[in-house]
């Protein structure tokens, strides 16, 4: 804009100095109306350079003929000094990630980090990193690190951190049970390399853990056992509670017997003679009926035709 305002005010001046050596009435009005419009596109770029719009999530840097302002213009339009120029950086939440899978992080082909753990052993981590620029650091950030401040500081702290913090944990500990443990840990280590480098750490995601192909066997094998441990627990277990549900089911069947055969009196097996007396009497069918010696009947019965 400040190039386009200078040839416009050449263009006036050449115009200018024309006009007044031309004695042609009609050529001189026809300068002068150049003339004015060069000064009105002067007036127009002037305007224009001193608005400058901020897109939302940007915050912009001033540089005045190489010096960097303290203030920050915030999203929206801002006027400002027609002379200064405006680096517009992104302070959005952002991603980097550093990845296994082709063209899946901000760096093609393999880029996971592969880091010794407390027991010798070369673990391969995926791992994103949620991050953002502080706006009021902004200038600051421009001045002293550059836009590319992703490559030369948020980057090397991460590997830095991963491996720092790698080597305090066994491979087994960071692929199973103090995989959070070692997310915490490299969280602070990185929020310490941030601090006062303008950019604010979010979160840390470890997304894949790669062991050596022996121990993510062996690993595989422990997990194995203790399934068929627990197995052998809960069949141990049904087996348990089936021998305790027959033994109640016998002592019910002993105690049903032992109650019946100690309410069988020699009064009860004489009615009860009777009564099958008394039935048989009504059948049409012929019978012989012998009394024993307790006057139990003893019944033959046949059929008739």
């Amino acid at each position: 804009m400040i190039g386009l305002i200078i040839f416009l005010l050449i263009v006036a001046l050449i115009v200018n100095q024309l006009r007044k050596n031309i004695t042609n009435t009609a050529t001189a009005k026809l300068l002068g109306i150049v003339r004015n419009i060069a000064f009105i596109g002067i007036g127009v770029a002037l305007i224009f350079s001193c608005v400058v719009q901020v897109g939302a999530g940007e915050a912009g840097v001033q540089v005045l003929f190489g010096s960097v302002q303290d203030g920050v213009l915030k999203s929206g339009l801002n006027f400002v000094n027609p002379l200064v120029s405006v680096e517009k950086m992104d302070i959005r939440t952002q991603a980097y990630t550093m990845s296994s899978v082709q063209d899946e992080g901000q760096h093609t082909g393999d880029d996971a980090i592969s880091t010794l753990s407390s027991d010798g052993l070369t673990l391969r981590l995926d791992l994103t990193v949620w991050y953002r620029l502080n706006e009021g650091d902004a200038p600051q950030v421009y001045r002293t690190i550059g836009t590319d401040y992703v490559e030369k500081i948020v980057r090397p702290a991460v590997r830095t951190a991963i491996r720092d913090v790698s080597v305090s944990f066994s491979a087994t500990d960071i692929y199973s049970i103090k995989r959070e443990d070692f997310v915490r840990d490299v969280t602070k280590n990185l929020e310490a390399a941030f601090t006062g480098r303008g950019v604010i750490l979010e979160r840390v995601l470890l997304r894949n853990v790669e062991l050596p192909e022996k121990v993510r066997a062996a690993i595989d094998e422990k997990i194995a056992s203790e399934q068929r441990a627990q197995q052998m627990v809960y069949v141990l277990q049904k087996e348990k509670q089936e021998a305790e549900r027959k033994r109640v089911e016998a002592q019910g069947i002993s105690d049903y017997n032992r109650i019946v055969s100690q309410s069988i009196t020699d009064q009860v097996l004489q009615l009860k003679g009777i009564e099958a007396t008394l039935e048989l009497a009504k059948s049409n069918n012929s019978k012989m009926v012998i009394m024993n010696g307790k006057n139990m009947p003893l019944i033959f019965g046949q059929s008739g035709f």
